[in-house]
């Protein structure tokens, strides 16, 4: 099973709030995730960012491949 560590979008219309999750690439977005590992609001200033830099590390050890947005989340937030 291929594991992507990704955004989840939550919220209201027109004001998203996304959570970190850790999910079967084949998954819709929105679906059924295995693992919730933090949160991203962007429409704070700054943008809040927050992550179990522990369950992060984990899951990536195991093998989970971060998007592109999620990398530079984790790199914001001084996971990895």
């Amino acid at each position: 099973m291929a594991v992507k560590i990704r955004l989840k979008r939550m919220g209201q219309k027109k004001r998203p709030i996304y959570r970190i999750v850790v999910a079967d690439a084949r998954a819709p977005r929105d679906g059924r995730n295995i693992d919730e590992i933090g949160t991203y609001d962007p429409n704070q200033e700054p943008a809040a960012v927050t992550v179990d830099a522990e369950a992060a590390k984990k899951w990536i050890s195991n093998g989970a491949k971060p998007t592109e947005t999620v990398a530079r989340l984790f790199k914001q937030a001084g996971v990895q």
